[in-house]
């Protein structure tokens, strides 16, 4: 009698498996036998918390990802940059201070902090950075400034774009490239009534516009157009006939920020009659970047732990953040910042986890990429290795929580749309996740949900 306890445990296991694994099945092929389904593909893996096999459905098969491709950065950054670790934003001067009078340069530099005059941190807004600035270099005993602002952006290469993003995407707010200086991440907000500019959340410095938006339908259809150094931005699409805000990204942050820090002099007392330049900006004149002296630092703003940025990013899906994340782990780990080092980098670290790497064809660490494809099977089995980590707290905290109750990170691409998360049903039972499908012509958030609210 005691030997048959846990046969009989074991039987109702097998059971219950056999019965999600049929239900699973029965729902994944209803979808790819619909209409909306003649041309998709579709890559799908479930298993326990433990990594125990529940289901697949061509879960090797390497597809477009769009957001889900965040949880690989994610976890590799809080792996190797460590939950504490944060972004440096200094201030120094050349020169020397003779009587209140700054003989010489202010600069202003940092590791490529994407927090610096964020909105989202409480005690880190534009203001918090302001007022941490004027008072340094009113401490230091500057009143008056005789050189130039410096905005050294150098610390990161001048590629601030993965090279394959859409151009439709580019002067979107989610199609923020990386600086080494970044600022207010990178992101501006545009009142509109119809096709008329009304306000914008901050004066954009030195960007001219070309406005070729028509006003029709009951939803946003606009698109921005903006690249990197350009002084010229053109929106064109649709716009309700009502008062919409429409955000966009910002074509030169340090040039953006420098500008601002020029206005705070002013408006705080000190003097300054010199230009606001920056080291790319110099370098593109043909001329040699100013070096920000390692002496002389007036002020060292640091960034809020990662931990607090991986929230952000995923929870509301911040492609600018992620890809930070890839230059900065390329410069840490390789020496290189590029975003081709980056990358390599990120495959690198989930292949010697155990990720067959043809699993993996990482091209950004946002997703935005077309480029990108990863099998489910992977992110499952990057969610999973997570999940064992000492910083999986950290990671967990950021998937959102969806309508269906799970505990999720969604992506949401043209012709693409995947979840990959974690989730405890009814009776106990823990899955872990992955769903992909590409070229579905439907709902697929509504289809895909069907699927997986058979694990609830």
């Amino acid at each position: 009698m005691k030997n048959s306890l846990p046969i009989f445990l074991l039987s109702t296991q097998i059971i219950f498996a056999q019965n999600i694994t049929q239900k699973l099945d029965e729902a994944t092929k209803n979808l790819m036998n619909s209409s909306g389904a003649i041309s998709s593909n579709l890559s799908f893996y479930v298993s326990d918390e433990n990594g125990n096999f529940i289901y697949e459905y061509q879960g090797n098969k390497g597809l477009s990802t769009a957001s889900t491709q965040k949880i690989f950065t994610a976890g590799a950054a809080l792996e190797i940059l460590g939950k504490n670790y944060t972004y440096k934003t200094t201030s120094s001067y050349s020169g020397n201070i003779s009587d209140g009078n700054l003989n010489g340069n202010l600069f202003i530099s940092s590791t490529g902090d994407p927090t610096l005059g964020s909105w989202r941190y409480e005690a880190y807004k534009p203001e918090n950075f302001k007022q941490k600035l004027i008072d340094a270099i009113k401490k230091s005993g500057i009143k008056k400034i005789s050189g130039d602002l410096v905005i050294d952006d150098s610390y990161f290469d001048h590629q601030t774009i993965p090279g394959g993003w859409p151009w439709n995407d580019l002067g979107n707010y989610y199609g923020a490239g990386v600086w080494g200086v970044n600022w207010r991440e990178n992101q501006f907000d545009i009142n509109i009534n119809g096709n008329e500019f009304k306000s914008f959340s901050y004066p954009l410095e030195g960007v001219n516009w070309l406005n070729d938006l028509k006003v029709g339908g009951s939803s946003d259809q606009s698109l921005i157009f903006t690249a990197p150094h350009s002084d010229v931005a053109l929106i064109n699409g649709t716009l309700p006939a009502k008062t919409v805000t429409v955000s966009g990204s910002v074509p030169n942050p340090p040039l953006q920020l420098g500008a601002e820090v020029k206005q705070w002099l002013k408006d705080s007392g000190i003097d300054f009659s010199g230009k606001v330049v920056t080291n790319s900006q110099l370098e593109i004149e043909g001329k040699k970047a100013l070096q920000a002296p390692k002496n002389n630092v007036i002020l060292t703003y640091e960034s809020p732990t990662l931990d607090k940025i991986i929230y952000w990013f995923l929870r509301k899906s911040i492609n600018f953040y992620g890809e930070t994340l890839i230059k900065t782990l390329g410069k840490e780990k390789k020496g290189d910042p590029s975003f081709k080092s980056g990358v390599a980098y990120l495959k690198e670290f989930w292949k010697s986890k155990g990720i067959n790497p043809n699993m993996i064809n990482f091209a950004d660490g946002s997703g935005l990429s077309p480029q990108n494809y990863v099998a489910a099977k992977a992110e499952v089995q990057a969610l999973l290795y997570a999940r064992k980590q000492p910083w999986f707290e950290s990671y967990y905290e950021g998937f959102p929580t969806h309508d269906n109750g799970m505990k999720m990170k969604s992506g949401t691409m043209s012709d693409t749309k995947s979840y990959a998360g974690y989730h405890t049903s009814k009776d106990g039972k823990k899955y872990v996740f992955s769903i992909i499908i590409n070229n579905y012509e439907g709902s697929g958030s509504t289809e895909l949900q069907k699927i997986l609210n058979v694990l609830k």
